[in-house]
């Protein structure tokens, strides 16, 4: 698809570093809507054959490193604290797609955070300079991901939003959610806008019901960029 400043990125192939509940929901999505995927995380792809093979032909297992090359667009979801782990190397050039939240009691304090001089998001910018990071699917349960998906046109259609600095990176992302089953709410720049739906905030879960229900609430654009815009 076209990119900005004439950049173009053909999204054949998706690469996770990190393949859990949200990594492993998106990589099935993916998948559904006709991507190949390559998997990865920190324990080695024998940890992943089940999910690969689950997934079909389309799927790969790969080591952290091979799927960062592999991939035309990047996932990564990683908990926060292992952020520096990914290599940034062969993601430079990439859109990254960043799917973090910053929990203290499982990362521990990081003082620029709990300052709100930088965010998670910008954090994993800086270590990955040369990628275009996007910052994405980090408000939504994994259950909800999973089941709220919808064509194109579907009157129930759900929205998540995106945040990044470089328009096309969000053009690519934005492609990729649609294709997937969602549409986008560009909620601005990675810094200011990921703030707008990070945890403690009223973008980040609400919108698509309580966890309880594993089904999830239809929230299309209108009720996530009402959200968005009141944190």
């Amino acid at each position: 698809m076209p990119g900005d400043g004439g950049r173009q990125w053909a999204m054949t192939t998706i690469g996770l570093i990190g393949s859990g509940h949200i990594g492993g929901t998106v990589a099935r999505l993916a998948v559904a809507a006709g991507y190949d995927v390559v998997l990865s995380n920190s324990r080695g792809p024998q940890t992943l054959a089940d999910l690969a093979a689950e997934l079909g032909p389309r799927a790969r297992a790969g080591t952290v490193a091979e799927a960062a090359a592999a991939g035309d667009l990047v996932l990564v979801s990683v908990p926060l604290h292992a952020y520096d782990s990914v290599p940034p190397e062969p993601l430079a050039g990439k859109v990254v797609m960043d799917t973090n939240n910053y929990y203290p009691e499982r990362d521990g304090q990081i003082e620029v955070l709990d300052d709100g001089s930088s965010s998670s998001s910008e954090l994993l910018q800086r270590h990955l300079a040369g990628a275009h990071v996007v910052k994405v699917f980090n408000n939504i349960f994994f259950k909800h991901l999973g089941s709220l998906a919808r064509p194109a046109g579907a009157p129930d259609r759900t929205a998540l939003p995106i945040a990044s600095d470089d328009p096309a990176a969000k053009a690519a992302v934005t492609a990729f959610l649609d294709a997937i089953g969602y549409d986008a709410v560009d909620a601005g720049p990675l810094g200011a806008g990921g703030r707008k739906y990070q945890p403690d905030t009223p973008a980040y879960g609400t919108p698509y019901g309580p966890f309880s229900n594993e089904h999830g609430t239809p929230a299309p654009a209108a009720t996530v960029r009402a959200a968005v815009e009141a944190a």
